[in-house]
């Protein structure tokens, strides 16, 4: 297991640089509707995480919280 997340952190740096690099591939990440179509295109494009390994790797989590909303904007 140590060795596929070592390969998946390899593979999600290996698309940060090219999507620094590439500006065509930033803006298809970047137009990417979630999380499991951006996993998607990338696996497309020949990068081999999962779903789990880019938030594993990325600690990207989506939170969501229960609020009340004020009709006064900025409040």
């Amino acid at each position: 297991m140590e060795f596929n997340l070592k390969m998946s952190i390899a593979e999600v740096n290996r698309l940060f640089r090219d999507a620094h690099q590439v500006t065509e591939l930033k803006k298809q990440m970047n137009n990417a509707p979630n999380l499991e179509s951006f996993v998607k295109i990338a696996q497309d494009m020949g990068y081999d995480f999962t779903m789990e390994e880019w938030v594993e790797t990325t600690g990207f989590q989506v939170e969501e919280y229960e609020c009340e909303l004020s009709e006064i904007p900025g409040i």
